[in-house]
């Protein structure tokens, strides 16, 4: 028996898009939903109350991180990731997997698994299929993540074909190790740009059977059109009663595209990220506040947000504050772009239920200063 429970609500009228419920040990999370990156054990600038101001409802933990600092012997003798980190709602956690093969001269990929030097002080280290599954077992978190391995964009096809087929044998081990009836486990789509590799691969997952399904190996430096047409024919490979999800796209017009064809779950670092750079992002487009533009406006980051910092704060006061380094301007402007992501998803979720989801794609591309699927 899973230990969540998916319902498919209904399907747009006009595209692929789909309303659903995700039922988890910690919460009932309607989807299409954006998952704010905690990587380790913090959605930086933020703390859970201010998270749950801004709507979030799940975030994500990452397996590689916590294993390394501090540990998820410790965070399992904490009481778990939730209790460690004060966060009493569901918790998606990565294999470990995308980090580790980033790190690229300093790992090694054997069938047993991947041994690696740590990026804080060099030590060795060697996470396996069970390793990855026994950490999050720890960790506690309600999803887990089957280990993969994720290929380099470009690598030509041999490649893509035998690390798929690794990617397969180390699922089926993932899911021989899971030992946690009340966690999900999901298994992860590769094959690069190729149509039939991601046939074969979503095959060869739903034969060993997951809880759900996600697209890996995207937004590796790929052009967008390769990313949506992915997306595009991917989509149907994947079971219609079980949570799909995206890794690691983030750009809002990559959201829209992945719930234009029939995703649920997205995660990425870039509202963040972006937001401790001084990156905001509009209905109309991004803002960089480091802009001399700013300097003397009194206007909000966007008209048509209601969040706490466009209720209170100039332009001109954030480019201040960025400028000044002060700390404040990371947490306003990191609030600012959870709150405009997450609003995003709650206003796709109203447009699949009253079935005019391809009119709030064109509307949300005509917004953006006819700047066609950028920014």
């Amino acid at each position: 028996m899973s230990a969540i429970d998916f319902t498919l609500l209904k399907k747009d009228a006009g595209s692929n898009a789909r309303l659903g419920s995700l039922t988890t040990p910690h919460g009932t999370i309607p989807t299409p939903i954006f998952m704010p990156v905690g990587t380790q054990a913090t959605v930086k600038a933020m703390t859970p109350e201010e998270l749950r101001e801004v709507g979030a409802q799940i975030i994500l933990g990452n397996t590689y991180h916590l294993y390394i600092r501090p540990g998820h012997e410790l965070v399992r003798r904490m009481g778990g990731l939730h209790r460690f980190m004060h966060w009493d709602g569901p918790i998606l956690t990565d294999s470990g997997g995308f980090q580790v093969f980033s790190l690229g001269e300093l790992r090694k990929i054997r069938e047993e698994g991947v041994t690696f030097q740590s990026h804080l002080d060099g030590s060795y280290h060697m996470i396996s299929p069970e390793i990855s599954i026994a950490i999050q077992e720890a960790l506690g978190a309600d999803i887990t993540m089957c280990f993969d391995e994720c290929p380099p964009y470009p690598a030509d096809r041999s490649y893509l074909a035998r690390s798929l087929a690794m990617t397969t044998r180390w699922a089926k081990r993932c899911k021989e190790a899971k030992s946690r009836d009340d966690q999900a486990l999901f298994g992860i789509v590769q094959g690069g740009m190729h149509r039939d590799l991601r046939e074969q691969s979503a095959h060869e997952l739903q034969e060993i059977g997951f809880d759900g399904y996600a697209l890996g190996g995207l937004s590796v430096g790929e052009e967008k059109e390769r990313m949506y047409e992915v997306l595009e024919f991917a989509s149907p490979f994947l079971p219609v009663d079980r949570p799909r999800y995206v890794m690691g796209i983030g750009a809002p017009e990559d959201l829209i595209e992945g719930i234009y064809h029939g995703f649920d779950m997205f995660d990425c670092v870039m509202p963040t990220r972006n937001a401790r750079n001084g990156m905001l992002f509009t209905s109309a487009g991004r803002i960089n506040i480091k802009g001399a533009v700013y300097a003397e406006d009194e206007g909000a980051i966007d008209p048509e947000c209601d969040c706490y910092v466009c209720r209170n704060y100039s332009r001109a006061y954030l480019r201040h504050l960025y400028r000044a380094g002060e700390i404040l301007a990371s947490r306003l402007n990191t609030w600012h772009n959870l709150h405009y992501y997450i609003s995003l998803m709650a206003k796709a979720r109203e447009a699949i239920a009253a079935d005019r989801y391809s009119e709030f794609r064109q509307e949300f591309y005509a917004k953006r200063q006819g700047l066609g699927t950028g920014d």
